[in-house]
């Protein structure tokens, strides 16, 4: 009977090998290092370097036409007795904890409302998916027409017979805010519900059986299988949240402007405002540098607690 053996290979030489060593490591195709070069130069000119700018720029008192000069730490000592910037740092956090908190949880109910494959269940994801598509500025023209005093708003409020709520939502100081947040929220739900869509698809089904079969409960594999199984899901929606949040400027000023009376003002249009307007360049790149710390500072410690819970 015939025996099948794989083929002898021969072991290489001592010759082969020195003359491998001769040759050295293999080159890497000068192709390939310019995809990887060119990207790199300029990402480093149009992105890193006026950020290092920006991080000095924060260090000086400059009005965009002078000199810079510089003033050490005393854009941020000025913070400390800035009232505008107190009242945009507690919108900022006010914003982050509402717009945040409520685009994941809506975000999280509309994906498990429309995770089953259902006759009509695509048309009702394409309509919360939809505002993803339109520009804040656009999103932000919409809500406006709906704000107005004889708008949508307060017309279906009279045709409820709740005509005493009618309101100048975006012109008082204690509606301007929520009144923005809500567009804002509008627009985020859909693209935080298709990022959780995709976590449910991803979980195994055999899970839900077994704890079925265990006599788990409807919310107790919500919580012991489902949430467990879409953590990584978590941290992703949570680190675009957070930038999201921290860099929310278009529908705020495109409502309000942070009117009335900073009523509605987030550290990003405060940044803008004091940049552009009142050309105080140094003391907003000093802002920007706060708003980065926060979303750095955020999202670090949300990772390293989720990789040591991984561990």
């Amino acid at each position: 009977m015939a025996v099948l053996t794989a083929p002898d290979r021969a072991a290489p030489t001592s010759a082969t090998l020195r003359r491998t060593r001769e040759r050295g490591p293999r080159r890497t195709p000068p192709l390939v290092l310019a995809f990887v070069l060119v990207p790199l130069l300029a990402e480093a000119v149009w992105v890193f370097w006026p950020a290092l700018q920006g991080f000095y720029l924060a260090l000086t008192d400059w009005d965009g036409v002078s000199p810079p000069r510089f003033v050490g730490l005393g854009n941020f000592r000025e913070m400390a007795h800035d009232s505008v910037f107190r009242t945009a740092a507690l919108d900022t956090v006010l914003w982050l904890v509402l717009f945040g908190g409520l685009s994941a949880l809506l975000g999280l109910g509309a994906a498990l409302l429309l995770q089953q494959e259902r006759r009509g269940v695509g048309f009702y994801r394409a309509a919360l998916f939809l505002p993803v598509v339109f520009s804040l500025v656009a999103t932000a023209l919409v809500w406006q027409a709906i704000y107005q005093p004889d708008g949508v708003l307060n017309q279906m409020l009279d045709a409820l017979g709740l005509g005493s709520l009618r309101h100048a939502w975006l012109a008082d100081q204690d509606t301007a805010l929520y009144a923005v947040i809500v567009p804002a929220l509008w627009r985020q739900i859909g693209y935080v519900m298709v990022l959780y869509l995709a976590g449910l698809k991803g979980i195994d089904p055999a899970l839900y059986e077994a704890a079925k079969v265990d006599g788990a409960g409807r919310l107790q594999r919500f919580r012991h299988v489902t949430l467990p199984q879409l953590r990584g899901v978590n941290a992703v929606v949570l680190s675009v949240i957070v930038i999201d949040s921290l860099r929310s400027f278009d529908v705020v000023w495109s409502l309000t402007r942070g009117g009335p009376y900073h009523s509605s003002e987030l550290l990003s249009t405060y940044m803008y405002s004091t940049a552009f307007q009142s050309l105080r360049l140094g003391y907003g790149s000093a802002l920007a540098v706060v708003i980065f710390l926060l979303a750095f500072g955020v999202i670090a410690s949300y990772l390293v607690r989720a990789f040591r819970e991984a561990d």
